[in-house]
């Protein structure tokens, strides 16, 4: 297997088929899924996750050790115990279907957001924004997620709204003005995934769960997805579009007849 150290300290590799694949030291998938690193031991234990695959010294985790991982996060999450987990998965994986199910996690999580993270110190960040930037606008970006602060170091996760708001300030906007419209877009945005992922689980899941479902109905939910995932960014792209449109050309009329 051929393979390449990442920056987040995972390895892109490809295996002997010729399919990618990630791997992950421990602490890395532990972080990735948002589990304690601890939890890994534990859940190997209770047969709820496979053992990692060993080099030498260094135990490497793959995505399905991650998918499974965010899978068992979301059962405890919804109540169930580990006990409980570890026969549900016995049952999935006895009745065929847990790799649908482990593969209909991967395709419902996947490719949502696109983000090239952007590092800079505290200096360059004031460089860059000048004396608007102060510390309490850091930390209310870190509050919103538009900023990851470790130390000296500020990331922003996303070069494209770090360039958007960059043009809003050079076109004159406060830094303020800006993280208040950006609270407001947040909460829009939420409502508007609620809607839609409303929409997916009563018409395409249905009111009963993943848990009833054949592995020839998991694979439906799956193609499904994929085929979906375009939509909402599509019909909320498009109808801001046609909203802009409208208010910008009420705007336009009323400034031309104040200027009559």
């Amino acid at each position: 297997m051929s393979s390449q150290v990442q920056t987040d300290g995972t390895v892109e590799g490809m295996t002997a088929g010729g399919d990618p694949g990630r791997r992950y030291r421990r602490e890395d998938v532990a972080r990735a899924a948002g589990v304690k690193v601890r939890n890994l031991r534990y859940y190997q234990e209770r047969g709820l996750l496979p053992p990692p695959r060993r080099e030498g010294r260094i135990a490497w985790y793959s995505d399905d050790h991650l998918t499974r991982l965010r899978l068992i996060s979301d059962l405890l999450g919804r109540g169930y115990t580990v006990k409980g987990i570890g026969e549900l998965l016995t049952a999935w994986e006895q009745g065929g279907g847990l790799s649908q199910l482990l593969g209909l996690e991967r395709e419902m999580t996947r490719d949502w957001v696109h983000e090239e993270p952007v590092t800079m110190t505290r200096a360059e960040l004031r460089e860059l924004f000048g004396p608007e930037a102060t510390a309490e606008h850091t930390r209310r970006a870190a509050q919103l997620g538009y900023v990851r602060v470790d130390g000296d170091l500020v990331t922003y996760p996303n070069r494209r709204l770090l360039e958007a708001t960059l043009a809003l300030v050079r076109q004159g906007v406060p830094l303020g003005d800006i993280l208040d419209a950006g609270d407001f877009v947040q909460i829009q945005a939420d409502a508007l995934a609620d809607r839609f992922v409303g929409l997916f689980r009563r018409h395409v899941i249905g009111a009963e769960g993943l848990e009833p479902l054949s592995a020839t109905q998991l694979d439906h939910v799956r193609e499904a997805v994929a085929a979906l995932r375009p939509v909402a960014g599509e019909v909320v792209a498009a109808e801001f579009a046609r909203a802009m449109a409208r208010r910008v050309e009420a705007e336009v009329a009323e400034l031309l007849r104040t200027e009559q």
